[in-house]
């Protein structure tokens, strides 16, 4: 018999394994495709058809790069992106920043929870307001009654509605010799509405409130861990820590651009073919492909946009309450109670109430959603240019800077940024 025979490990233990390696990343990544960002893709789908799923292939290294980065950051140093940045660059800097990045996740969470109520409404009638207050309070009680280890489990399971949208392609035909050879080799176009569009994806798809959240994430985990200690303190526990990440990273922004990928061919291949082309809305978008893509489509659509909405909201409330706890120095944990970190569910709390609140004033969400696209694209690129700053300090980093490869995408990211920010305003102000 042999002395060293090796059992393999159950299927079961295995998925195990890999469960555990995915969190931060994968929750980032699936929070990405929230309704709003819904709403986008499926008005490129609608407008231009097949022509804009290169972005997908674009954006995803870059994600992985500027999202990796973030997470490095919190898992080195032990503190979250706001409190590096008060501890290394001028406070003005930070307040405005902070300030700017509560106001859009505010709006942001406004749209989303509107676009949940729409979306129930289209499914079962009623109200829509009652069902965005519902679904407002009942996040906002998630977030602050359910222990963190238990909750980050709630979301990752939340994480599987976005299969909703691979699985609209089984309800429609889709021309896949066509489908890759524009996405190869798109046909692009200088008008300023497909810049606007392309930028409009861009911003949707790398959000600052996503490098916040990955950032600070990384941090609950350290936390939540009695055996680990911040890299720059323990470093022999970084070849472990490193792999998790990339690989979690790897996964969850690869889900993010699938599902994008999914629902602009959705709409591409439904709505532009049969001339609807005017989409506003999630909900809206749901609707139009009601009666071209049947019930099915419809209904997996709809229940996509409320399962992505509470996985959403609080990813917003929480990234704003990150940012908000490290500019002042306030405990700031998920894991911890509300009553031993007020402060901190306090701007959990009035982020999602005040989006709550937004739904039922006379505002266009459209436009609110705008400003907020806006506001997130104007900070993106200072945040980015800050977080590549500090990945490359060794007082911040020790020796775990970050190499040439993983700078190229971080740098790569935030140039392609600062283009799509300058086109936003030359689409804006230019014609």
């Amino acid at each position: 018999m042999p002395k060293n025979k090796i059992n393999p490990k159950p299927a079961g233990e295995i998925r195990g394994l890999w469960l555990k390696k995915l969190g931060p990343g994968l929750i980032t990544g699936a929070a990405d495709d929230d309704p709003s960002g819904i709403a986008t893709y499926s008005q490129a789908g609608a407008q231009f058809g097949l022509n804009t799923l290169w972005t997908c292939l674009f954006t995803f290294p870059l994600m992985v790069g500027i999202q990796i980065i973030s997470a490095k950051i919190g898992r080195v140093s032990g503190h979250g992106l706001a409190t590096n940045i008060r501890r290394h660059y001028p406070r003005p800097f930070l307040y405005g920043i902070v300030a700017l990045l509560m106001v859009a996740n505010t709006i942001n969470i406004a749209a989303d929870i509107a676009a949940m109520g729409a979306a129930t409404k289209l499914l079962i009638g009623g109200s829509a307001h009652f069902y965005a207050v519902g679904f407002g309070v009942m996040s906002l009680l998630l977030q602050i009654f359910i222990p963190y280890k238990r909750y980050v489990r709630v979301l990752k399971w939340l994480t599987l509605v976005l299969l909703a949208y691979v699985g609209t392609m089984f309800a429609v035909q889709i021309p896949w010799e066509q489908v890759v050879r524009q996405t190869l080799w798109p046909q692009m176009s200088w008008k300023p509405e497909y810049i606007t569009m392309v930028v409009a994806i861009f911003g949707t798809t790398i959000s600052p409130y996503l490098f916040f959240w990955q950032a600070s994430q990384e941090v609950e985990e350290l936390e939540a861990d009695p055996k680990a200690q911040p890299l720059i303190d323990m470093p022999n526990q970084a070849r472990a820590s490193f792999s998790r990440i990339k690989i979690d990273t790897l996964v969850g922004m690869g889900f993010s651009n699938i599902i994008a990928f999914f629902i602009m061919l959705t709409t591409a291949v439904t709505l532009n073919l049969h001339g609807v082309t005017d989409i506003q809305t999630s909900a809206q978008a749901a609707t139009a492909l009601r009666p071209i893509a049947g019930e099915f489509a419809f209904w997996l659509f709809s229940g996509g946009i409320i399962g992505t909405g509470m996985l959403a909201v609080p990813v917003l409330a929480g990234s704003a309450a990150y940012a908000v706890a490290g500019t002042f120095k306030w405990k700031n944990s998920l894991a911890s109670k509300p009553e031993a970190n007020k402060a901190f569910y306090s701007i959990i709390t009035a982020a999602t109430l005040l989006g709550v609140l937004i739904c039922f004033a006379p505002i266009d969400p459209i436009k609110a959603l705008f400003w907020s696209a806006v506001i997130n694209g104007v900070i993106s690129v200072p945040i980015m240019l800050i977080i590549m700053l500090m990945a490359s300090r060794k007082d911040i980093m020790g020796s775990f800077v970050i190499r040439r490869g993983l700078s190229v995408l971080g740098w790569g990211c935030t140039v392609a940024m600062i283009f799509a920010v300058i086109g936003m305003f030359w689409g804006m102000f230019g014609t």
